[in-house]
């Protein structure tokens, strides 16, 4: 498993690497300059995340439909997949489609949440009329907000702070996966959170630190993101192994409550699609957030 896991992760890493890069060179995000961009950034990336947004929808389906809320007697969650996939993938654009048309992102996020609750509740009459309505509905809104909001983060560094920072806030985060369970499988004896993930130990924890750190050190002194020293990199490579643990945690939560290993058997070495992108899109926010004061 852990070669799998290895092989698997170093290869979807350089490929997104590649797509991204091939997109920032397509649209001029490449360079520092902004005589030479596009009107238009981020169209390969985006492009991605919509498409990866239809399995992971498929998954947390699955899921919401296995999970037990905590009795055997819970009536089963439906995620309303029609509704649920085109609302993530219009979240997802909201810094795109106002490279498209003429509106800003803020008056585009206050009326699609409110549209998307009317679609859900239109649905719900539809096809379950008034069996599970809250239930129904709380959990395709947490899909929503979780596959499609926070996807909508990684688009908004790429296009507001460009390739690079991108690029080191994905390889920080990754890295920092692939170093906890490497060093978790090798030396983990104490446990990081047994009642959710008991393979998670603070050994790992230590490895996710260490490589998160020296990578985001690397980037930001190869690639002149942060500006006012290697020692701000350090901190973000620190803070954001951890913030990328609670989002593999998250996922672990939702998991547990459906009483299952993995999302899905579609990756090699790491399950689902739910799998590989739960610890970058819960820390998506938190790095706009950084990029948008630190660098």
């Amino acid at each position: 498993m852990l070669k799998y896991r290895l092989f698997f992760g170093t290869v979807m890493t350089v490929l997104f690497a590649a797509i991204v890069i091939f997109d920032g060179w397509m649209d001029g995000g490449l360079t520092a300059t902004a005589a030479d961009d596009k009107a238009v950034q981020g169209t390969l990336l985006f492009l991605l995340i919509a498409l990866l947004a239809i399995p992971a929808q498929l998954e947390l389906s699955r899921l919401a439909a296995a999970s037990t809320g905590g009795s055997r007697t819970a009536p089963t969650l439906r995620i309303f997949t029609p509704v649920s996939i085109i609302a993530s993938i219009l979240f997802a654009g909201a810094w795109y489609w106002p490279q498209l048309i003429e509106i800003s992102p803020r008056i585009f996020l206050f009326f699609l949440p409110a549209f998307v609750l009317i679609s859900l509740l239109l649905y719900q009459y539809i096809h379950y009329g008034t069996s599970g309505v809250l239930a129904n509905c709380g959990a395709n809104y947490f899909s929503i907000v979780y596959l499609g909001l926070f996807s909508s983060f990684v688009l908004a560094i790429r296009i507001d702070f460009g390739v690079w920072p991108l690029l080191m806030f994905i390889f920080v985060v990754k890295s920092a996966d692939i170093g906890a369970y490497t060093i978790g499988k090798l030396f983990g004896k104490h446990k990081f959170s047994p009642k959710i993930s008991p393979s998670k130990t603070w050994e790992g924890m230590l490895g996710a630190v260490a490589v998160a750190v020296i990578v985001a050190i690397c980037f930001a002194l190869s690639c002149d993101i942060i500006t006012v020293g290697w020692w701000l990199a350090a901190i973000f490579g620190f803070c954001f192994a951890f913030i990328g643990q609670f989002g593999d945690l998250a996922e672990s939560m939702i998991k547990r409550d459906a009483e299952q290993k993995d999302s899905a058997k579609s990756v090699p070495g790491f399950g689902g699609i739910l799998d590989v992108i739960d610890s970058p899109l819960m820390a998506a926010p938190f790095a706009y957030l950084f990029f948008m004061f630190c660098s």
